[in-house]
């Protein structure tokens, strides 16, 4: 008998004319129903599975339980260094639970993410994974619906307490760094953000603000900025140009995200200051690289590597039981 190489495609017929037994106990040894053919039946199927290197489709599977291996991991920008960081924790956290990941990147388009979602879904993925979800009527729909989702690093846009989310305490992180900035005794602080449509972003600027309001700081809109539509870079260089138009320039800037923060000393070096000495600044995230390339940047550390074994836990409890990992402000030299 002919064996098959590896390009070609081996069928399930072939398997049964190989062990010499019907289609039908091929399909039963192949999906676990052991207990209707004896053992020698099931060791000549086992051994015709591996001679001819059949492997089972992951569709036909899939249309028999309504569910396969496949998780979806929908992120907003991949262009944005923490949501890689993250990504590559799930991959290997899925693998590890038996997932096979499929990555998408829905560029902060609802239509795009909509366009997912419901890919995914006619995949008969086991869960989609929303790393930094927008608001959008097909998320709405599936929130409704009881839909497995997990949402990371932004709490849901639809129904945002309920739905199961892993992430940091953004709010208290955004405190830290308020109360750290007291205790260095400067009181001319001020504040770079991204959309406040986040709830990530919203939430560390309400702890901040709030935080500064108990130590007795004052933080009038001037010394706030952001601007909408601009990528984090450039909110970053341009916050801090508005900021140093000011007659007298802050002691201490907290930007919200990392590339915030680079943005910001881009403008500031250019204006002839130089972090560390003429300024602090603050960044959110702690990207591995800024001990490379921004020794001058403190940093919210976000614990990237626990998201995977977080992630793969939210799917496996489904419920609306938020994990909250651990974060660290980290001070440099």
């Amino acid at each position: 008998m002919l064996v098959p190489t590896p390009r070609d495609k081996v069928s399930i017929s072939a398997v049964a004319a190989h062990a010499g037994v019907s289609i039908a106990t091929v399909s039963r040894v192949v999906n676990g129903v052991i207990n209707k053919a004896s053992a020698d039946t099931i060791a000549r199927v086992q051994a015709a599975i591996a001679t001819l290197g059949y492997r089972p489709t992951g569709a036909g599977r899939a249309l028999r339980s309504g569910q396969s291996r496949l998780v979806a991991v929908l992120a907003a920008n991949m262009a944005n260094p923490t949501m890689p960081a993250i990504v590559a924790a799930a991959e290997v956290a899925l693998r590890g639970a038996g997932y096979v990941m499929v990555l998408c990147d829905t560029h902060e388009r609802p239509e795009l993410q909509d366009e997912y979602l419901l890919e995914m879904r006619s995949h008969y993925a086991r869960g989609q994974v929303l790393l930094g979800a927008v608001d959008s009527p097909v998320l709405r729909s599936f929130v409704r619906g009881g839909e497995p989702l997990v949402f990371v690093n932004r709490r849901s846009p639809v129904q945002g307490d309920s739905q199961p989310y892993v992430g940091i305490d953004n709010r208290g992180a955004g405190a830290e760094v308020a109360q750290w900035m007291a205790g260095q005794g400067w009181n001319n602080v001020a504040l770079i953000h991204g959309n406040l449509a986040s709830s990530a972003t919203a939430e560390r600027v309400v702890g901040f603000r709030t935080a500064l309001t108990a130590h007795g700081i004052r933080l009038p809109a001037s010394r706030v900025q952001s601007a909408a539509g601009l990528e984090h870079l450039q909110i970053g260089y341009q916050g801090m140009g508005s900021l140093l138009k000011r007659k007298k320039a802050p002691q201490a800037v907290f930007c919200t995200s990392d590339l915030i923060a680079y943005g910001a000393q881009r403008c500031a070096r250019e204006a002839g200051l130089q972090v560390g000495r003429d300024l602090v600044l603050v960044g959110f995230d702690d990207s591995p690289m800024n001990a490379w390339i921004a020794p001058w940047l403190h940093a919210v550390r976000v614990p990237y590597a626990a998201y995977g074994e977080a992630i793969v836990r939210a799917l496996a409890e489904g419920g609306a039981r938020p994990i909250i990992l651990r974060h660290e402000l980290v001070i440099r030299a």
